[in-house]
Protein backbone atom coordinates (compact mmCIF):
# COMPACT_ATOMS: atom_id res chain seq x y z
CA UNK A 1 0.00 0.00 0.00
CA UNK A 2 2.83 2.34 0.92
CA UNK A 3 4.18 2.14 -2.71
CA UNK A 4 1.28 2.81 -4.37
CA UNK A 5 0.83 5.92 -2.65
CA UNK A 6 4.15 6.47 -3.42
CA UNK A 7 3.20 6.02 -6.58
CA UNK A 8 0.11 7.88 -6.96
CA UNK A 9 2.12 10.90 -5.60
CA UNK A 10 4.30 10.85 -8.31
CA UNK A 11 1.54 10.41 -10.62
CA UNK A 12 0.07 13.70 -9.25
CA UNK A 13 2.79 15.82 -9.91
CA UNK A 14 4.42 14.70 -13.31
CA UNK A 15 0.40 15.21 -14.24
CA UNK A 16 0.51 19.05 -12.89
CA UNK A 17 3.75 19.77 -13.98
CA UNK A 18 3.08 19.09 -17.26
CA UNK A 19 1.32 21.83 -18.43
CA UNK A 20 -0.31 21.05 -21.76
CA UNK A 21 -1.67 18.03 -20.35
CA UNK A 22 -3.23 19.68 -17.28
CA UNK A 23 -4.81 22.47 -19.71
CA UNK A 24 -6.52 20.69 -22.39
CA UNK A 25 -7.82 17.79 -19.96
CA UNK A 26 -8.68 19.35 -16.87
CA UNK A 27 -9.20 23.24 -17.25
CA UNK A 28 -10.78 23.00 -21.14
CA UNK A 29 -14.15 21.56 -19.40
CA UNK A 30 -14.19 24.20 -16.90
CA UNK A 31 -13.15 27.03 -19.44
CA UNK A 32 -15.96 26.26 -21.72
CA UNK A 33 -18.65 25.68 -19.50
CA UNK A 34 -17.99 29.37 -18.49
CA UNK A 35 -18.23 30.71 -21.99
CA UNK A 36 -21.11 28.93 -23.08
CA UNK A 37 -22.92 29.25 -19.80
CA UNK A 38 -22.13 32.60 -19.63
CA UNK A 39 -23.63 32.79 -23.82
CA UNK A 40 -27.07 31.13 -22.76
CA UNK A 41 -27.29 29.07 -19.54
CA UNK A 42 -30.12 31.54 -18.89
CA UNK A 43 -32.40 29.49 -21.91
CA UNK A 44 -34.32 26.57 -21.47
CA UNK A 45 -32.83 23.29 -23.03
CA UNK A 46 -34.35 20.27 -23.41
CA UNK A 47 -36.48 21.49 -20.45
CA UNK A 48 -34.17 22.05 -18.02
CA UNK A 49 -32.58 24.87 -16.54
CA UNK A 50 -29.34 25.71 -19.12
CA UNK A 51 -27.10 26.20 -16.55
CA UNK A 52 -27.44 22.71 -15.51
CA UNK A 53 -27.83 21.23 -19.06
CA UNK A 54 -24.47 22.51 -19.74
CA UNK A 55 -22.98 21.54 -16.08
CA UNK A 56 -23.93 17.83 -17.06
CA UNK A 57 -22.58 18.32 -20.45
CA UNK A 58 -19.69 19.61 -19.06
CA UNK A 59 -18.79 17.10 -16.49
CA UNK A 60 -19.49 14.38 -19.45
CA UNK A 61 -16.96 15.93 -21.74
CA UNK A 62 -14.78 16.32 -18.61
CA UNK A 63 -14.72 12.16 -18.41
CA UNK A 64 -13.93 12.17 -21.63
CA UNK A 65 -11.55 14.15 -22.01
CA UNK A 66 -9.60 13.62 -18.81
CA UNK A 67 -10.04 9.74 -18.26
CA UNK A 68 -10.18 8.34 -22.07
CA UNK A 69 -8.41 11.16 -23.94
CA UNK A 70 -5.80 12.51 -21.23
CA UNK A 71 -5.09 8.71 -20.41
CA UNK A 72 -4.52 7.32 -23.79
CA UNK A 73 -2.19 10.06 -25.09
CA UNK A 74 -0.55 9.39 -21.25
CA UNK A 75 0.30 5.80 -21.73
CA UNK A 76 0.75 5.99 -25.85
CA UNK A 77 3.81 8.75 -25.22
CA UNK A 78 4.91 6.74 -21.92
CA UNK A 79 5.19 3.77 -24.04
CA UNK A 80 6.98 5.01 -27.41
CA UNK A 81 9.24 6.83 -25.53
CA UNK A 82 10.95 3.61 -23.53
CA UNK A 83 9.28 4.79 -20.15
CA UNK A 84 7.18 1.77 -19.93
CA UNK A 85 9.43 -0.49 -20.84
CA UNK A 86 12.39 0.98 -18.31
CA UNK A 87 9.59 1.02 -15.69
CA UNK A 88 8.57 -2.69 -16.24
CA UNK A 89 12.64 -3.79 -15.59
CA UNK A 90 12.32 -1.97 -12.36
CA UNK A 91 10.65 -4.02 -9.10
CA UNK A 92 7.79 -1.56 -9.06
CA UNK A 93 4.86 -4.43 -9.31
CA UNK A 94 3.00 -3.95 -12.76
CA UNK A 95 -0.22 -4.01 -11.05
CA UNK A 96 1.02 -0.63 -8.66
CA UNK A 97 1.72 1.01 -11.80
CA UNK A 98 -1.70 0.38 -13.32
CA UNK A 99 -3.50 1.02 -10.27
CA UNK A 100 -2.07 4.42 -9.23
CA UNK A 101 -2.29 5.52 -12.99
CA UNK A 102 -6.03 5.32 -13.05
CA UNK A 103 -6.22 6.32 -9.46
CA UNK A 104 -4.48 9.75 -10.40
CA UNK A 105 -6.77 10.43 -13.70
CA UNK A 106 -9.81 9.47 -12.14
CA UNK A 107 -9.05 11.71 -9.02
CA UNK A 108 -8.00 14.58 -11.76
CA UNK A 109 -11.60 13.78 -13.33
CA UNK A 110 -13.53 13.97 -9.72
CA UNK A 111 -11.69 16.98 -9.17
CA UNK A 112 -12.84 18.42 -12.58
CA UNK A 113 -16.52 17.83 -11.62
CA UNK A 114 -16.29 19.26 -7.66
CA UNK A 115 -14.86 22.51 -9.73
CA UNK A 116 -17.70 22.79 -12.29
CA UNK A 117 -20.42 22.20 -9.42
CA UNK A 118 -18.75 24.83 -7.17
CA UNK A 119 -18.04 27.46 -10.02
CA UNK A 120 -21.83 26.78 -11.53
CA UNK A 121 -22.94 27.27 -7.39
CA UNK A 122 -20.87 30.77 -7.03
CA UNK A 123 -20.71 32.00 -10.51
CA UNK A 124 -24.68 30.96 -12.00
CA UNK A 125 -26.42 30.46 -8.74
CA UNK A 126 -26.93 26.45 -9.62
CA UNK A 127 -28.53 24.51 -7.00
CA UNK A 128 -26.14 21.71 -5.22
CA UNK A 129 -27.15 18.50 -6.46
CA UNK A 130 -29.75 16.45 -4.26
CA UNK A 131 -28.14 12.91 -4.60
CA UNK A 132 -24.40 13.79 -4.19
CA UNK A 133 -23.65 9.65 -3.30
CA UNK A 134 -26.05 8.61 -6.78
CA UNK A 135 -24.06 11.30 -8.78
CA UNK A 136 -20.56 10.11 -7.58
CA UNK A 137 -21.44 6.84 -8.26
CA UNK A 138 -22.54 7.95 -11.92
CA UNK A 139 -19.24 10.00 -11.94
CA UNK A 140 -17.16 6.63 -10.88
CA UNK A 141 -19.00 4.43 -13.48
CA UNK A 142 -18.06 6.81 -16.45
CA UNK A 143 -14.72 7.48 -15.25
CA UNK A 144 -14.14 3.68 -15.08
CA UNK A 145 -15.68 2.94 -18.54
CA UNK A 146 -13.77 5.90 -20.42
CA UNK A 147 -10.36 5.16 -18.52
CA UNK A 148 -10.73 1.02 -19.55
CA UNK A 149 -11.56 2.31 -22.80
CA UNK A 150 -8.47 5.00 -23.15
CA UNK A 151 -6.61 1.89 -22.26
CA UNK A 152 -7.78 -0.20 -24.93
CA UNK A 153 -7.33 2.47 -27.59
CA UNK A 154 -3.65 2.42 -27.05
CA UNK A 155 -3.36 -0.62 -28.37
CA UNK A 156 -4.61 0.89 -32.22
CA UNK A 157 -2.53 4.10 -31.65
CA UNK A 158 1.08 3.34 -33.47
CA UNK A 159 3.05 6.31 -32.72
CA UNK A 160 3.53 9.08 -30.30
CA UNK A 161 3.25 11.80 -33.20
CA UNK A 162 -0.07 10.13 -34.32
CA UNK A 163 -1.78 9.61 -30.87
CA UNK A 164 -3.55 13.26 -30.77
CA UNK A 165 -4.43 12.94 -34.15
CA UNK A 166 -6.29 9.53 -33.86
CA UNK A 167 -7.82 10.51 -29.81
CA UNK A 168 -9.05 13.74 -30.97
CA UNK A 169 -10.72 12.30 -34.77
CA UNK A 170 -12.52 9.76 -31.99
CA UNK A 171 -13.72 11.76 -28.81
CA UNK A 172 -14.36 15.01 -30.18
CA UNK A 173 -17.04 14.21 -32.89
CA UNK A 174 -18.36 12.04 -30.17
CA UNK A 175 -18.73 15.17 -27.48
CA UNK A 176 -20.49 17.17 -29.93
CA UNK A 177 -23.44 14.14 -31.40
CA UNK A 178 -23.77 13.21 -27.54
CA UNK A 179 -25.07 16.85 -26.60
CA UNK A 180 -22.16 17.96 -24.29
CA UNK A 181 -22.51 21.49 -25.61
CA UNK A 182 -25.94 21.69 -26.95
CA UNK A 183 -29.39 19.75 -27.06
CA UNK A 184 -28.68 17.04 -29.89
CA UNK A 185 -32.05 16.88 -31.00
CA UNK A 186 -31.17 19.24 -33.94
CA UNK A 187 -28.54 16.70 -35.26
CA UNK A 188 -30.04 14.38 -38.07
CA UNK A 189 -31.73 11.28 -37.20
CA UNK A 190 -28.67 8.99 -37.54
CA UNK A 191 -26.36 11.38 -35.95
CA UNK A 192 -28.39 10.33 -33.08
CA UNK A 193 -28.73 6.99 -33.53
CA UNK A 194 -24.76 6.47 -33.94
CA UNK A 195 -24.96 8.57 -30.22
CA UNK A 196 -27.27 6.25 -28.24
CA UNK A 197 -25.16 3.50 -28.93
CA UNK A 198 -21.76 5.38 -27.23
CA UNK A 199 -21.19 5.85 -24.03
CA UNK A 200 -21.46 9.34 -23.88
CA UNK A 201 -24.53 10.43 -24.19
CA UNK A 202 -25.77 7.71 -21.27
CA UNK A 203 -23.73 9.12 -19.56
CA UNK A 204 -24.57 12.68 -19.71
CA UNK A 205 -28.09 11.56 -19.14
CA UNK A 206 -27.41 9.98 -15.93
CA UNK A 207 -25.69 12.95 -14.90
CA UNK A 208 -28.64 15.23 -15.73
CA UNK A 209 -31.11 13.36 -14.02
CA UNK A 210 -29.29 13.22 -10.46
CA UNK A 211 -28.59 16.83 -11.07
CA UNK A 212 -31.80 18.42 -12.78
CA UNK A 213 -34.63 15.32 -11.79
CA UNK A 214 -33.19 14.80 -8.61
CA UNK A 215 -33.21 10.82 -9.77
CA UNK A 216 -30.89 8.28 -8.05
CA UNK A 217 -28.31 6.42 -10.69
CA UNK A 218 -30.56 2.82 -10.93
CA UNK A 219 -33.20 4.61 -11.86
CA UNK A 220 -31.95 4.59 -15.59
CA UNK A 221 -31.20 1.03 -15.38
CA UNK A 222 -30.72 1.37 -18.97
CA UNK A 223 -28.26 3.58 -19.39
CA UNK A 224 -26.32 2.14 -16.79
CA UNK A 225 -26.31 -0.76 -18.48
CA UNK A 226 -24.82 0.36 -21.64
CA UNK A 227 -22.07 1.97 -19.46
CA UNK A 228 -21.19 -1.52 -17.87
CA UNK A 229 -21.10 -2.84 -21.44
CA UNK A 230 -18.89 -0.50 -22.30
CA UNK A 231 -16.43 -0.74 -19.48
CA UNK A 232 -16.72 -4.45 -20.49
CA UNK A 233 -15.48 -3.71 -23.88
CA UNK A 234 -12.81 -1.22 -22.81
CA UNK A 235 -11.35 -3.71 -19.84
CA UNK A 236 -11.14 -6.98 -22.34
CA UNK A 237 -9.10 -4.62 -25.42
CA UNK A 238 -6.95 -2.93 -22.46
CA UNK A 239 -6.54 -6.57 -21.38
CA UNK A 240 -5.42 -7.69 -24.52
CA UNK A 241 -4.14 -5.09 -26.29
CA UNK A 242 -1.95 -3.31 -23.74
CA UNK A 243 1.97 -3.29 -24.04
CA UNK A 244 4.72 -2.20 -22.01
CA UNK A 245 7.45 -2.22 -25.24
CA UNK A 246 7.33 0.33 -28.06
CA UNK A 247 5.24 -0.62 -31.03
CA UNK A 248 7.07 -1.63 -34.54
CA UNK A 249 7.19 0.89 -36.99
Amino acid sequence: MRLLLHQLRAEQRLFWRTRELAFFTFLLPIVFFLIFASAYGDEEIDGADGYLHLLAGMIGYGAAATTFAGLALLLVIRRESGVLKRLRATPLPAWTYIVAVLASIVFVFLLEAVVLVALARLAFDVALPGRPFSLFAVLLLGAATFAALGIGLTALIRSAEGSSAVVNALYLPVTFISGAFFSADAFPAALRAIAEVLPLVHLIRLVRDVMVFDQAAWDRPGAVAVLVAWCLVGSVLAVRGFRWEPRER
